[in-house]
């Protein structure tokens, strides 16, 4: 076993002592070129020529590729960050600043991508770790490896400064991101608030089918919600959103409110009956009074209340025929035709009670002039005169605007003052003229006031 171990030591050692030997014989210049090959025992790299300037070209190229290995790496990450920031504010924004945006963003990424190919190529143009790797390969990978380098920080700092650019449109897209989620949430639960509401409202023996049928219409509007933004866009998801927060909360408040507003129809259904009886009974006095008119005055003082009588018990019978309308409809639960009604029906009592009341209140008054008219008289002419008082405050004069209005109802009220004489004057006409007079000095007062209040301002 030693034996057979031994022998091929000692050939390998015969050989090499036979190539030493064979060296010795060479020529000076021919054992140079030889050497350094002779001495690496056969190694995996060749030496370069002048000494250790190969390897420290080959270690300049390979951090050289290590540094444009990192950028690209830089240039990359940022790219895809940025790409992020651009698509939530596009997904936001239809502005033609945010599509200006997109579009910058494109035509940065092909310089981007022009980069990234620089790189690419230079990095599989140059295997550093060939063993026979000259000085020239070396220092022409360094070289392209370092431009690929310098282009992919250039186009970065590019990058760079389109982003610090996007800063208020971020800004404005992210706020209206976070508003996203919670709006949606708000609409949603408004929805069960609002169907939770008609539930109970359903349960006390109400219908409220205009609620259930404004409900319903929104199921929809939930339907394109749940669906998101990413298929109908943020904007107008939180359009949608707010659209259904506030129909859905109108249906909940109005259905809580359902129960209350019953008892308030029923409550007007009977007062506006108890009116209307009241108002049938008034308007039979109405006759009486126009009796006695007739009687005491002259025709144009009551001419005009000839036809009160029949319009009130027209009117009284309109709204009793609206009162059934109204008390069916509330059996019927349309609450807005039953609404409706009750307010057409007050706007018939209150007309006729107005007309009712109007030949009390003639009779009344015609009776206060017709035994001391003195007093009508004194409460015009103080008006006019402290009108008078008001326009020639600080002033010689008075303004024309102001004295021609005030000179007319001077005229007017004596003129009304001497009608009064005579077996049957007219009081009614002298009523209306004094009041009539008393409206234009009251227009007057105001135009004075305001005039000199715009002055001092």
């Amino acid at each position: 076993m030693r034996a057979t171990q031994a022998q091929p030591h000692a050939k390998v050692k015969a050989s090499a002592v036979r190539d030493v030997f064979t060296l010795m014989l060479l020529p000076v210049p021919l054992l140079v070129a030889v050497l350094p090959g002779a001495f690496t025992g056969g190694g995996t790299r060749r030496w370069f020529g002048g000494g250790g300037r190969g390897e420290s070209q080959r270690a300049a190229a390979q951090a050289a590729k290590d540094d444009a290995a990192a950028a690209f790496y830089e240039l990359d990450t940022a790219q895809r960050d940025l790409r992020i920031s651009i698509e939530t504010i596009t997904a936001v924004d239809s502005s033609p600043a945010a599509r200006k945006v997109a579009a910058d963003f494109a035509a940065l990424g092909h310089r981007i991508d022009e980069a990234s190919g620089t790189y690419i190529t230079a990095v599989d143009a140059h295997d550093l770790d060939k063993h026979d790797l000259d000085l020239a390969a070396a220092t022409k990978a360094h070289n392209d490896l370092t431009k690929a380098k310098d282009e992919l920080k250039r186009v970065k700092g590019e990058l760079d400064r389109f982003e610090q650019g996007l800063a208020p449109l971020l800004d404005k897209a992210e706020t209206q991101l976070a508003r996203l989620a919670p709006a949606v949430e708000r609409a949603r639960q408004a929805l069960l608030a609002a169907s939770n509401a008609l539930d109970g409202v359903r349960s006390s023996g109400l219908r409220a089918d205009d609620l259930a049928a404004r409900l319903a219409a929104l199921g929809p509007e939930l339907t394109r919600l749940n669906e998101g933004a990413g298929r109908h866009g943020v904007p107008e998801t939180l359009q949608r959103a707010d659209h259904v927060l506030r129909d859905a909360e109108s249906v909940r408040a109005e259905a809580e409110r359902l129960p209350e507003r019953a008892r308030e129809i029923d409550r007007r259904l009977v007062s506006l009956r108890t009116r209307a009886q009241a108002l049938t009974n008034r308007a039979d006095s109405v006759e009486p009074v126009l009796s006695e008119l007739r009687r005491r005055f002259t025709a144009a003082c009551w001419q005009d209340l000839q036809q009160v009588p029949e319009q009130a018990a027209l009117s009284v019978r309109q709204a009793e025929q609206k009162l059934k309308e109204a008390g069916t409809a509330r059996e019927e639960q349309r609450w807005p035709d039953a609404t409706a009604l009750l307010s057409t029906v007050r706007a018939l009592l209150n007309g006729t009670d107005e007309a009712v009341s109007a030949a009390g209140d003639r009779l009344r008054r015609l009776n206060a002039v017709s035994k001391d008219p003195q007093d009508e008289i004194d409460r015009t002419r103080f008006a006019i005169r402290d009108a008078q008082r008001l326009a020639m405050a600080g002033r010689h004069t008075p303004e024309p605007r102001h004295a021609r209005p005030l000179d007319e109802s001077v005229a007017r009220l004596d003129r009304a003052v001497a009608g009064l004489e005579g077996r049957h004057p007219d009081y009614w006409h002298f009523l209306t003229e004094t009041e009539a007079v008393r409206a234009t000095v009251a227009r007057v007062v105001s135009d004075i006031r305001e005039a000199r209040g715009a002055g001092a301002g």
